[in-house]
């Protein structure tokens, strides 16, 4: 795990920005605390920042070159099969190289990289971004992983290509730094930017599944060399109980893989489904497994660690819980804030910081159960989408109710003010089309209330064309006669670009790997092949994921209500962080100057965040919050 850099002179004019290489290198410290180097020609310049997980010897160092001299690589992430590999691809031409051991995962994809260039990605089980240079005829490769979990963002222009794990250290070489008004307006329906789109024009992030091949002369080729798919002419062809035995064990072998490394690794678990079967997996493989949980001492409808403490328990694991009083999550939001270098308001973010920075103090590599919601429909959009296809009597009933559930106070921060969130979202989302109401539920703001937001002359900036093919493209998948195909939009949407991104920030902002077994290649595509019956029905989400493993897990954790990593921000924004909103940063002067937002639309929502009906409303003003704080880091500074 660690942090890249690069940069490629397409133009003699563009040569002189190969001094800013150190610097782009330099922002990526905490991605790669152990080491960082350079490599350069008199047109490309690559950097890298090294978080020391596999061969922790110089011996791996990077940038890294093939015997010869003649190619270089810088690498990101981690490929678990790599010493399966060599026998399999590289015997001959590794005895050629000199190389009798096989330690490192870099290593052997550069020897790929020269023997069978793209070719090769198809055969990797890991999570990556890497560019790969021949320096004689000036070819450059630069590849994402299968589901984007590792970050790539680049800048290609006539003179240039500049690209980065992180925007911090692709602004170093001179990017323009101009707004994109469409994705603005796009971030503040999802609080989260899609992929794979940036806040600034011009900067894009690499498609995951994807490579770009650049020499010279400019982009060659961008091209997928993986696509999930549903496979709906191979449904059926196992049972239940088969389908039950593969996932199991396909699962193992994902765990025993990701257990791969030469420094201390452990795993979270906060007591739900998806944690708790790592856990149970994980525990076969090592004599005593370290785990972690994050509590809250102050507001027991977000704690779930006395579920966690059950696992722990069972499968008597080194467990640690961090229980933290509301003072302790305040104090890490600047941290946050700092940290994100491009608009993200996922909330979660906060509490998954906490827990990667209190996890890195004891463990360098944790197991995760991230992927687990939308590869086996874990979500509660799933069963609200799947009962809406059903056309039943109760539908109707909660439909009808539309008008009371309008009335009645709506927040997630409750028991029964979530309840009438819930209702009031499946009343309104059954007036809509299929691909309609994924986009509402999926979105926190409707484009009419974003409209709102923004000033006229911002709304005129706004293509809406643009963002409209763009939404076309994301829901392309949809249709109204397979389920698999909403878990599929997930995965391209959700997963990539909020909980991907989420987890690959808090965790590098604390120097912490975070390896995901659900996300083995091997598991999506079986889950993909498997028809979405075998994954929900009326009664379970993650149907077959639950079934498959209640034998070996706590009964006490299939009897409880589905929390997602949540905070109590409302409550924040109303007292303690009301100084930060209204005096600072959505404060009437500094939204005037701006010159970006509609004050008095402005000004109406801090009102509806301290009203009996909150709905939302926090979830917005932590969106504009996360804007406003970049916006005065990167514009004001």
């Amino acid at each position: 795990m660690c942090g890249i850099t690069g940069f490629y002179a397409l133009k003699k004019e563009a040569i002189a920005q190969l001094t800013k290489l150190n610097d782009s290198n330099q922002k990526l410290a905490l991605r790669g605390p152990d080491s960082g180097n350079t490599f350069h020609t008199e047109t490309v310049g690559l950097g890298h920042r090294r978080l020391s997980i596999i061969d922790t010897t110089t011996h791996a160092a990077q940038p890294m070159k093939d015997h010869t001299g003649r190619y270089v690589i810088i690498f990101n992430g981690e490929i678990f099969n790599f010493k399966e590999l060599v026998p399999q691809h590289l015997q001959k031409v590794w005895q050629q190289a000199g190389r009798t051991e096989v330690t490192s995962d870099t290593e052997v994809l550069l020897y790929l990289l020269i023997e069978y260039g793209t070719a090769c990605l198809q055969w990797l089980s890991g999570f990556f971004a890497f560019s790969f240079y021949d320096t004689i005829t000036g070819r450059m490769i630069i590849a994402r992983d299968r589901y984007g979990k590792k970050p790539l963002l680049y800048y290609l222009c006539d003179s240039y290509l500049a690209f980065s794990s992180e925007m911090k250290s692709l602004l170093e070489w001179d990017i323009p730094k101009e707004l994109d008004y469409t994705v603005l307006h796009q971030y503040l329906q999802l609080n989260y930017i899609p992929q794979p789109q940036s806040m600034l024009k011009g900067v894009a992030k690499v498609k995951p599944g994807h490579y770009m091949n650049i020499d010279s002369r400019g982009l060659l080729e961008y091209a997928p060399y993986y696509q999930l798919k549903t496979h709906p002419e191979s449904y059926n062809n196992h049972t239940y109980d088969e389908a039950k035995s593969l996932l199991i064990d396909k699962m193992d072998e994902s765990v025993r893989e990701r257990m791969i490394a030469d420094v201390p690794l452990g795993a979270f678990l906060s007591g739900g489904i998806d944690s708790s079967v790592i856990v149970a997996l994980a525990s076969r493989h090592t004599q005593k497994l370290n785990t972690f949980s994050v509590g809250y001492k102050e507001n027991t409808f977000f704690d779930e660690t006395k579920y966690a403490a059950l696992v722990a328990k069972q499968y008597n694991t080194e467990h640690t819980v961090f229980s933290l009083s509301n003072n302790d999550f305040l104090q890490h939001i600047y941290n946050v804030l700092d940290y994100i270098d491009e608009p993200f308001a996922d909330s979660s973010a906060i509490p998954e910081y906490i827990l990667c920075h209190e996890t890195r103090k004891h463990v360098t590599v944790a197991l995760s159960g991230d992927g687990g919601d939308e590869v086996f429909s874990g979500y509660n959009k799933h069963a609200a989408e799947w009962k809406m296809r059903q056309q039943t009597f109760a539908n109707s009933i909660v439909k009808a109710g539309l008008p009371l559930w309008k009335a009645l106070p709506r927040s997630r921060n409750g028991k029964f003010t979530n309840l009438f969130r819930q209702l009031h979202r499946f009343a309104e989302g059954g007036a809509l089309s299929v691909k309609d109401r994924y986009w509402r539920w999926a979105s926190f703001n409707s484009i009419q209330k974003v409209n709102s937001l923004l000033l006229p002359g911002i709304q005129a900036k706004v293509d809406i064309q643009l963002m409209e093919q763009e939404r076309t493209s994301i829901l392309s998948a949809l249709r109204d006669d397979d389920f698999n195909e909403v878990l599929l939009t997930d995965m391209d949407l959700v997963l990539t670009g909020d909980m991907l991104v989420k987890v690959d920030l808090m965790s590098m902002a604390n120097s912490l790997e975070v390896r995901s077994p659900f996300l083995d290649y091997k598991v999506v595509d079986f889950a993909f092949s498997l028809p979405a019956a075998y994954k929900i029905d009326k009664h379970l989400k993650k149907k077959i994921l639950q079934d498959a493993f209640r034998p070996v897990l706590p009964e006490e954790i299939y009897n409880r209500p589905k929390h997602g990593f949540e905070i109590p921000l409302l409550q924040w924004f109303r007292k303690e962080l009301w100084g930060l909103i209204n005096d600072d940063l959505l404060s009437k002067n500094f939204v005037t100057e701006q010159a970006i937002f509609d004050v008095e639309a402005i000004e109406n929502l801090k009102t509806k965040l301290q009203s009996n009906n909150p709905e939302d409303s926090h979830a917005t003003i932590w969106a504009l919050i996360v804007f406003q704080y970049w916006w005065k880091k990167y514009y004001i500074a």
